[in-house]
């Protein structure tokens, strides 16, 4: 018994590094992808990561990067309802800046510092106020702490641009 299921895991080895192997001499991919920072937020990298990020090769996806309460010059208000609508605000600049509008937004996922569900009338305010009725599928994720000292809400987006 002891050898027929050493058997079988080889077997399943050697087949996995075969399709692995496989997949990876398929032909060059088509897909490209561009980084967007638009004027008009802060410049991300130092931080080491982009605004935005538009995938093409078939379809286009943009994927915006979290967007915090910071304003242009990366400052920071203190105050969780300030965050919430400049993050927004946020948002809706890297949208612009990749050519979306927030009807094109399939995905978001909302992070919230210390979170209370007294929070979530702030949050949906903002959410309708940039989204209407056109609500994309959301994951809000309660976390003990955001990147920046002080930083209060984060959300990101994944926007069908064609």
């Amino acid at each position: 018994m002891k050898r027929l299921k050493t058997t079988l895991l080889m077997g399943a080895i050697c087949i996995m590094n075969t399709l692995t192997t496989a997949s990876a001499q398929a032909e060059p991919s088509n897909v490209t992808l561009t980084v967007v920072n638009p004027a008009g937020l802060y410049d991300p990298a130092p931080n080491g990561y982009s605004h935005a990020m538009v995938a093409q090769g078939g379809s286009r996806i943009a994927y915006i990067a979290g967007q915090g309460g910071e304003d242009e010059s990366g400052a920071l208000s203190p105050q969780f309802a300030d965050q919430v609508k400049q993050a927004y605000a946020n948002l809706r600049i890297a949208l612009n800046g990749v050519g979306a509008k927030p009807q094109h937004v399939a995905k978001i996922n909302t992070y919230v510092a210390d979170y209370d569900p007294k929070m979530l009338e702030v949050m949906t305010h903002h959410l309708v106020e940039t989204f209407g009725t056109h609500l994309p599928a959301q994951t809000l994720v309660p976390v003990p702490r955001l990147a920046l000292d002080g930083m209060l809400f984060e959300v990101d987006a994944y926007a069908i641009l064609d």
